[in-house]
């Protein structure tokens, strides 16, 4: 029987009512489905370690609350799995969160399934870590170490289930590991059916990042034209035991689900097509075919796999000093050139007012920004308007917080240092976060799951203290 995957967030921050017409859909269907939430990024998790440090008892996603609300009830109810990381650096947390919401609506019992073995800080000195691609920096002291963990595969997922688990909690795995897990549990897929594992592993790469698949990301007003984007329905995955799979989206829901839109988020972030690395599988999509076959139906076929690879990919997340932007806007007549002028005030102020290795960079938004060099250089040869509205924006970065302000605080003083009519100042600081990529054995890599037990330790049973 098809099982059908639902996504529910694409990230930490994605729409918190995203997963409402998805359940609802996955409701209307009576199919064997899943519900995924992807809300876990590098810089995310590095965040949620900080923010653990600070109070033990936060470190998951923040949005958590706001995103299971609306449907951990329906999903209970109608047997619909949900899986997500949005345990971060504290799944034992988030895992409370969950046992909470569930007691609210009558099911107190829910039953809750924890993946360990991701965080690797503390045997980080102990391994063996191979660099990744072209990294070339030294692994950070242990003060200045924030988080590092492993990308895990779908198996401690699967074995979640296989637990009993109707809700999943994970820290740092695969994004497509969510997807894969419910597939491997449902069909009994094996662990050395690479064509099956491959299917399953883009099934979840496609829906892994919310309605970029139905539109989202996609719309480009004049050249992509989407309709309805305000209520862009999130994608369901329809997949077959033999691997096959159909794109499509809730009915009445804003987006699209196109060739066009599948092929954009098939290619997404896949540096060689015919090898496309993940914890469970390598991907060859270089035979793949994707073909519309109805209204908001893409089926994707011609996947197929080769063994996994012998490592895994870490990243380790640390301190980077501190990192500072400052914002002022000039408009009207003339303006431009106004902003070009505040903008090599602050350069020449900047080269006896600040330490020699502050790094710095202006932008005027509006004119030359997101492509311009960290010299400004095409700021200063562009043409534009003379008169417009343009916003010239600081950005600073050093190990004290101390030379980030004095920078800023430059920019400040444009208000009456001048050049004329600046206004609309805006400062804020915050610390820096810093990352590099390793590969680990697969075989040092300890990874299962539990069935959480919110109760205290001292009254738990032995079968929630042991593997």
């Amino acid at each position: 029987m098809t099982f059908l995957l639902g996504s529910g967030a694409g990230f930490s921050g994605d729409r918190t009512d995203a997963a409402i017409p998805v359940v609802a859909e996955l409701i209307r269907r009576g199919q064997p489905s899943a519900l995924v939430f992807e809300t876990l990024g590098e810089r995310t998790l590095a965040a949620a370690h900080r923010a653990m440090r600070d109070d033990p008892s936060a470190g998951f996603e923040p949005l958590l609350e706001e995103l299971l609300t609306p449907v951990l009830d329906d999903c209970l109810r109608h047997g619909i799995a949900i899986l997500g990381n949005f345990g971060a650096a504290n799944p034992d947390g988030a895992c409370r969160v969950v046992a909470e919401l569930a007691a609210r609506t009558g099911r107190g019992g829910a039953s809750i399934g924890r993946v360990h073995g991701d965080d690797i800080r503390a045997r980080l000195g102990e391994l063996e870590l191979q660099r990744w691609e072209a990294e070339n920096r030294e692994l950070p002291g242990e003060m200045a170490l924030i988080s590092a963990n492993v990308y895990l595969g779908a198996a401690p997922l699967v074995e979640a289930l296989e637990l009993g688990a109707e809700v999943v909690v994970t820290g740092r795995v695969a994004d497509p590991a969510l997807f894969l897990a419910p597939l491997v549990h449902h069909f009994g897929w094996a662990w050395d059916d690479w064509d099956r594992l491959a299917a399953g592993m883009m099934a979840g790469h496609l829906a892994e990042c919310g309605a970029q698949v139905s539109g989202g990301y996609f719309a480009d007003p004049g050249r992509k034209e989407v309709p309805n984007l305000a209520r862009v329905g999130y994608p369901i995955i329809e997949v077959e035991e033999d691997g096959s799979l159909v794109v499509t989206k809730p009915v009445d829901t804003g987006g699209m689900v196109t060739a066009r839109t599948v092929k954009e988020q098939l290619l997404y972030e896949v540096h060689d097509p015919a090898n496309y690395l993940t914890p469970d599988v390598v991907v060859d999509l270089s035979s793949v075919r994707v073909e519309e076959i109805g209204p908001d139906r893409v089926a994707v076929s011609g996947i197929r796999g080769k063994p996994a690879p012998q490592r895994l990919k870490t990243t380790v997340c640390y301190e980077g000093g501190w990192q500072g932007e400052a914002e002022i806007s000039y408009a009207g007549p003339n303006a431009l050139a106004r902003a070009r002028l505040a903008a090599e005030v602050l350069r020449e102020r900047l080269t006896f007012r600040a330490p020699p290795e502050l790094r710095s960079r202006l932008d005027i938004v509006g004119h030359a920004s997101v492509f311009d060099s960290d010299a400004g250089d095409l700021q200063r040869t562009m043409p534009g308007s003379a008169s417009g509205d343009y916003r010239l924006r600081l950005a600073a970065e050093h190990a004290e917080r101390r030379w980030v302000e004095r920078a800023t605080q430059e920019l400040l003083a444009l208000y009456c240092a001048g050049p004329a009519g600046g206004g609309g100042v805006r400062r804020q600081f915050q610390r820096r976060v810093c990352t590099s990529s390793y590969l680990v054995k697969r075989s040092d890599v300890d990874a299962f799951a539990t069935l959480f037990d919110a109760r205290p330790a001292d009254e738990r049973s032995p079968a929630h203290a042991t593997r």
